[in-house]
């Protein structure tokens, strides 16, 4: 891996407060489908099952153990088609299982199996520290397995007791997020995740390479080709995409940022051990898998708690 340049903290566009709230909505709903479109040929699969099998292959027979919080959700981005994406996985390994006969564990009882455990389906909740409740209320309709909390929740100071976790482990979900935070803020959140969660994922789709930037800027234009068939009830996403491109335009500029803001999963780690709170115990596992062809790749790091 071959890094242009030291992570460097810009500012994204559509992080500020002088840039309109109606501009940011559309670009956060281009981020939003970024996160689930599959391009034929040059995507194998969406991104965010791309996460989701990653999930699955790294935790393997522990991923049920865990519920899955994402610490900021926005107005709920790939969150809850990582849920489908993850369950459905479960379930076809549950039915694999029951398929291949494989008996009850001796000595466990039908009747004390937590209904996830039954199923092999796993929960996720939606948290933010500006929570969008239309959004997630929306969401949460399309299934059982995807809540919200309502208040606000600092991913730096967030309570044990977050959740009503039903035994289950706490697994924290930073997609496409972690980068947005400085240093100290990052080290703040990562001591607050090593107190009170069992694990954590962060997700990444750009990296500070030369691919990445490549990737970012044939992204811009595959908008520019997609806009017309999934805004087209929209006048003023077509007139900002076309007459006056200021949606790709940050798209764009946003994405080149966030590949200087990236962290390798060295620098992850090192701030976790500058963070205060000892990371002994804690496994760090990390890694890339393509999402683009030729030059996307999605960047993982994920500490499980031992």
């Amino acid at each position: 891996m071959v890094y242009i340049c030291p992570r460097i903290h810009f500012y994204e566009i559509n992080d500020q407060v002088w840039f309109p709230q109606y501009l940011r909505e559309k670009v956060q709903s281009c981020l939003a489908i970024a996160w689930t479109f599959r391009a034929p040929v040059i995507q194998k699969t969406s991104p965010a099952k791309l996460v989701a099998t990653t999930i699955y292959d790294v935790l393997s027979r522990k991923t049920t153990d865990y519920t899955y919080v994402d610490f900021c959700a926005g107005a709920g981005g790939p969150t809850p088609f990582i849920e489908q994406h993850l369950n459905a996985q479960l379930q076809n390994r549950l039915s694999e299982t029951r398929g291949a006969g494989v008996k009850e564990q001796v000595g466990r009882s039908r009747a004390t199996r937590s209904r996830q455990e039954t199923t092999g389906v796993v929960k996720f909740v939606l948290t933010d520290l500006h929570p969008h409740l239309p959004d997630w209320t929306e969401a949460s309709k399309k299934s059982e397995n995807l809540t919200f909390v309502s208040k606000p929740v600092d991913a730096a100071n967030a309570p044990v007791d977050l959740i009503d976790n039903d035994g289950k482990k706490v697994f924290r979900l930073f997609n496409l997020a972690f980068h947005h935070f400085d240093d100290d803020l990052g080290r703040a959140i990562l001591r607050n995740t090593l107190e009170t969660a069992d694990g954590f994922g962060i997700f990444e789709l750009q990296e500070r390479t030369i691919s990445s930037l490549v990737t970012i800027f044939f992204m811009g234009l595959l908008f520019a080709l997609i806009t017309p068939f999934y805004f087209w009830r929209s006048p003023g996403h077509l007139f900002f995409t076309y007459v006056i491109p200021i949606i790709p335009f940050v798209l764009v500029v946003d994405g080149y940022i966030s590949c200087l803001r990236s962290r390798s999963p060295d620098e992850v780690h090192a701030l976790m051990k500058q963070c205060g709170t000892p990371s002994d115990g804690w496994a760090i596992k990390s890694g890339s898998a393509q999402h683009t062809w030729p030059s996307g790749y999605m960047i993982y790091i994920m500490g499980i708690k031992g």
